[in-house]
């Protein structure tokens, strides 16, 4: 691994959490930094719902298999796409667009010293229902994904998952 790209082999999820609050100026930075991504066509089809209601959070945990964690969560960002502002009306830009903000999120939050967790909605029609029933999410507007964000309670050691047979050159 390159010890220049340590910071990106460190980013990790982490789902264990003290209880500890965070700020608002901390989700703010988060938020800025998400809406900092890439987006086809500068659309910025995004959309955050943040959640710090216990209630709301253990609701949602209890529609998202792997979202225990929510429940211990300091926040609760939920990543949303409208699908009339995305590039060409077309829902595989607003994916892409919205897992790069995703992606900047997560990244702002290990440089913040906060952790976080990405846990996948969409595809999901039941989770996307889920989330959509519980937050009035409109019907052109997609649940993309749910971040739990804390202050971690537990550390992993940077690694990289790369492979060799997954690189082609040239052609397949």
């Amino acid at each position: 691994m390159n010890p220049t790209l340590n910071y990106l082999f460190s980013r990790r999820s982490i789902r264990v959490y003290r209880s500890e609050h965070v700020g608002e100026n901390l989700v703010h930075d988060l938020l800025e930094a998400a809406m900092a991504a890439p987006s086809a066509a500068a659309k910025d089809p995004w959309e955050f719902v943040v959640l710090r209601n216990r209630n709301t959070l253990a609701k949602i945990a209890q529609g998202l298999p792997n979202g225990k964690m929510l429940v211990d969560a300091s926040v609760g960002i939920v990543v949303c796409g409208d699908l009339h502002r995305a590039h060409d009306g077309q829902l595989s830009y607003l994916l892409q667009d919205c897992s790069a903000a995703i992606e900047n999120l997560l990244l702002a939050a290990g440089m913040l010293g906060l952790g976080a967790c990405w846990l996948g909605v969409h595809p999901r029609e039941e989770r996307v229902m889920h989330i959509r029933s519980l937050l009035n999410i409109p019907d052109t507007v997609i649940p993309v994904a749910t971040i739990a964000i804390g202050w971690p309670n537990e550390s992993q050691e940077p690694r990289t998952r790369y492979r060799e047979n997954a690189v082609h050159h040239e052609t397949w």
